[in-house]
């Protein structure tokens, strides 16, 4: 005589409401992380623009607005504000003269490097203080998170994390 196991619908609805209340937290982790990188703060749609052109090297304004879900319009006034500040260049591709592409400048780079390094050091400072099984449980979970985000066809593929843009736990 076993134990019934819980429906599965049931166990994806508890996932998914904790995986909310870690989000909120990570925001709230994520925010501070960026305030506290020294050169201009961007805002989290500019900061949204940076990560996909950062896993996305030469991407065009196009293929971009796709990625993120905008309008031309409005990834061309994202990209004006970082190529103002110095973060984001645009030049013309070598494929296509119609088409500008899109990369990090030296600058941006740098701004992201800063900014993933205080996010990291935040979240290493929780993930320190969990025993060490619930961290492998955790690996293990978020590992297949992003298995599943990369076969949903709603999910931007170039808003997936690869196995390039992923740091080791």
């Amino acid at each position: 005589m076993g134990v019934n196991p819980s429906p599965p619908g049931r166990n994806a609805r508890d996932a998914t409401q904790r995986a909310g209340e870690v989000i909120e937290l990570l925001e709230v982790l994520w925010e501070r992380g960026r305030n506290a990188v020294p050169t201009a703060p961007v805002s989290p749609s500019q900061l949204r623009v940076m990560y996909c052109v950062d896993r996305d090297e030469g991407m065009n304004l196009r293929t971009l607005g796709e990625a993120l879900g905008s309008a031309p319009s409005s990834v061309s006034r994202l990209c004006d504000r970082l190529e103002a500040i110095g973060f984001v260049e645009r030049s013309p591709s070598p494929t296509s003269r119609r088409e500008l592409e899109l990369r990090l400048t030296r600058r941006g780079r740098a701004y992201l490097r800063n900014l993933r390094q205080q996010r990291e050091e935040a979240l290493f400072e929780i993930l320190a203080a969990m025993p060490s099984r619930e961290r492998e449980a955790l690996l293990k979970g978020l590992k297949g998170f992003v298995s599943a985000a990369e076969g949903a066809s709603s999910y931007p593929s170039s808003a997936v994390p690869t196995e390039r843009t992923m740091r080791p736990a």
